[in-house]
């Protein structure tokens, strides 16, 4: 789950982590308001106005604006709110139809008074699977696509391994700041910066920090002017007041309705539709539809205990999709009953009507013979399989 970056600094500031002030606001009215405490706080007219949708490289898309004085703050904010914002990381890229703004967030100039006095550093914190602890990226080049500075310049990107089990110490978080060439105050002030961030990530359960920039201050403060957030679903259950800030507004649809039937859904670009249980057989029914010269047109998990009912609605929403050439249904019947499956796919045929994508339908497990014969019956044009490369032939000869 994403984070906006004001909720995401309200999180920071809950474990001592120093991030730039703000307030969010959703009219120009609000804004102004957010403007004049601020004003009131720093005793500066200047402040950010930032476009708040989960999306990177918000700044070159016209989202991210430095006010001067309240005219030029009103101007700015009532052009981002309503404004289809278009990145390199909003669906379809800067081609694409780009994101809703309905918050933005009046900011400080966190670079006042002396801006080239200020250093721009980048940090973040995330699993490393591999090794099996926690990684800590950062480098001085602060405010650039970290993608761009680990392929251009890989010496200047470094890495610091957390043992999960012992936490972070105190030599490790210096190590980040005399690597990134801190001296005197700054040192102290990153290695707190860095603690900070470190016990917030873990006690938080994410999934990812990122703090791009991370910003040295003239006066030698280590704070966060912007921060990407993401925790993990499968422990949003610990962490109910995190759970609340969920904006399913900037979520697909889609996978946002499957969700609330117990589906677990990620939509793709492909031609073919999946309706699998269990993640491993669905990565293994994707990477058959691949090498069958197919592509996937979704993931969807339908979970141990799927009924006809959870098995209907799965079925709907794959066939939602105008690009579904063809559905591969692969269920093998561990925990879960073939015939419930058969049952959803036979009520789901009948409830829809008339349905004119070609389906592949392979059951294997608990009441498979049950199963098969509940389709045989239902007089639908359901083509049945045994083996997953069977499958995989007639998938090929109906998207031909």
């Amino acid at each position: 789950m994403n984070l906006h970056e004001y909720q995401g600094k309200e999180l920071l500031t809950r474990f001592g982590v120093a991030v730039q002030r703000g307030k969010v606001a959703t009219t120009v009215d609000e804004a102004v308001a957010a403007y004049e405490a601020l004003k009131s706080e720093t005793g500066t007219e200047f402040a950010v106005v930032k476009a708040q949708i989960h999306a990177g490289g918000r700044g070159k898309g016209g989202g991210v604006k430095l006010a001067k004085n309240l005219d030029e703050l009103k101007q700015f904010s009532g052009n981002i709110l309503g404004m289809m914002l278009k990145t390199p990381q909003t669906p379809g890229g800067l081609e694409g139809p780009g994101k809703l703004v309905s918050k933005v967030l009046i900011a400080e100039d966190s670079y006042a008074p002396d801006f080239n006095a200020c250093k721009e550093y980048y940090v973040s914190i995330l699993m490393d699977r591999e090794k099996k602890r926690n990684v800590i990226v950062y480098s001085t080049e602060g405010g650039m696509n970290i993608e761009e500075v680990a392929e251009q310049t890989p010496h200047l990107v470094h890495k610091e391994y957390i043992d999960p089990l012992v936490g972070i110490q105190g030599f490790e978080a210096r190590k980040v700041a005399y690597n990134l060439g801190l001296e005197g105050k700054a040192v102290k002030e990153m290695t707190q910066f860095i603690t900070n961030l470190y016990n917030a990530f873990v006690q938080s359960d994410a999934s990812l920090f990122e703090v791009n920039p991370c910003l040295k201050t003239a006066d030698d403060r280590i704070i966060a002017v912007d921060c990407k957030v993401s925790l993990d679903d499968n422990a949003l259950y610990r962490h109910a007041d995190l759970a609340a800030m969920r904006d399913t507004t900037e979520e697909d649809p889609t996978e946002v309705e499957a969700k609330s039937y117990g589906l677990n859904f990620v939509n793709l670009d492909g031609n073919v539709g999946c309706m699998v249980n269990g993640a491993g057989l669905a990565m293994a029914t994707m990477d058959i539809i691949k090498l069958s010269g197919g592509s996937p047109a979704n993931f969807l998990d339908v979970g141990g205990t799927a009924d006809a009912a959870r098995v209907e609605q799965a079925f709907r929403i794959i066939l939602r999709d105008p690009n579904v050439k063809a559905i591969l249904i692969n269920i093998f019947g561990g925990i879960v009953r073939c015939d419930r499956v058969a049952q959803g796919i036979v009520d789901a045929y009948k409830n829809m009507g008339n349905i004119q994508v070609p389906i592949i339908v392979r059951l294997q497990g608990t009441n498979a013979e049950l199963a098969k014969k509940l389709i045989d019956e239902s007089g639908l044009e359901v083509h049945s399989a045994i083996q997953l490369q069977e499958a995989a032939d007639l998938v090929r000869k109906m998207i031909v």
